[in-house]
């Protein structure tokens, strides 16, 4: 779906962030994601699993920086299609590949990786969605190999949050406080080495500069004062986000398969 053809009313927040031009989705921002892949401690000729690898844009970061081959998840076939133009581009088809599936049937996969990568997926999932996209998670694993998670994270009032979510973002927006989000992986035999909590700033400005560097922060803050609908949306965010700012944040976590 293109910008013009989006229903700004009705569209996930994910996509009306996106039609403000906003590039980095993440609770926590690039700052959290690098903390992440310094507790991954990556080497090269490793492989990793990326859920919903949408562009392709980090399974490519990924390829180049570390050396390692990484095999991308994504549904939306027009997303699949760009994805793997980009790694062509790149010139990274040997070491990135991007395949079309569902995270929910991971079983169709056959190999085994070093690391599964989901970063902003298993928040928009029901209880009985999380369950079984962890155990999918667990069966690609290889004895030993880690799971790199980062979502959101609410810290107290979660069913009170869920619904305040789910009126601001149009979608089924379900985080979990930080003990339940290590039971969950405890649950699927996944077990958590590491993790941290901070605060929200997926639209604060400065992490939006941290994130998006200056010129595209002001182009952001440019498309969201000039076009009214998507002004209205990213206010109604920001105000649950603001309401709840003591208990919303952001979780990463490192957790082995044994």
């Amino acid at each position: 779906m293109t910008h013009a053809t989006l229903n700004y009313q009705t569209a996930p927040g994910h996509e009306v962030l996106a039609a403000a031009g906003k590039k980095y989705l993440r609770p926590g921002g690039r700052l959290a994601t690098e903390q992440l892949f310094q507790w991954a401690h990556f080497q090269p000729g490793e492989t990793v699993l990326e859920l919903a690898a949408s562009f392709g844009i980090s399974a490519i970061a990924i390829a180049q920086r570390y050396g390692v081959r990484v095999v991308g998840i994504e549904k939306n076939p027009d997303s699949v299609a760009r994805a793997r133009a980009n790694v062509a581009a790149a010139g990274l088809s040997d070491r990135v590949e991007i395949i079309a599936g569902d995270i929910f049937h991971l079983d169709r996969l056959t190999e085994r990786f070093d690391y599964v990568l989901a970063e902003a997926i298993l928040t928009m999932q029901s209880p009985a969605g999380k369950a079984k996209i962890l155990a999918g998670i667990r069966d690609r694993l290889k004895p030993g190999g880690k799971f790199l998670s980062h979502e959101l994270l609410a810290q107290n009032r979660e069913a009170e949050i869920h619904r305040a979510l789910a009126q601001a973002i149009r979608v089924n927006s379900t985080p979990l406080s930080e003990s339940n989000w290590i039971a969950a992986c405890e649950a699927a035999g996944l077990t958590v080495q590491q993790h941290q909590t901070g605060d929200m700033g997926l639209l604060k400005p400065q992490q939006m500069l941290a994130d998006e560097g200056i010129l595209n922060t002001i182009r952001i803050f440019w498309n969201i004062l000039r076009r009214s609908q998507i002004r209205q949306r990213v206010l109604s965010m920001r105000r649950v986000f603001q309401q709840y700012r003591q208990d919303l944040g952001y979780i990463i976590l490192s957790a082995t398969y044994s």
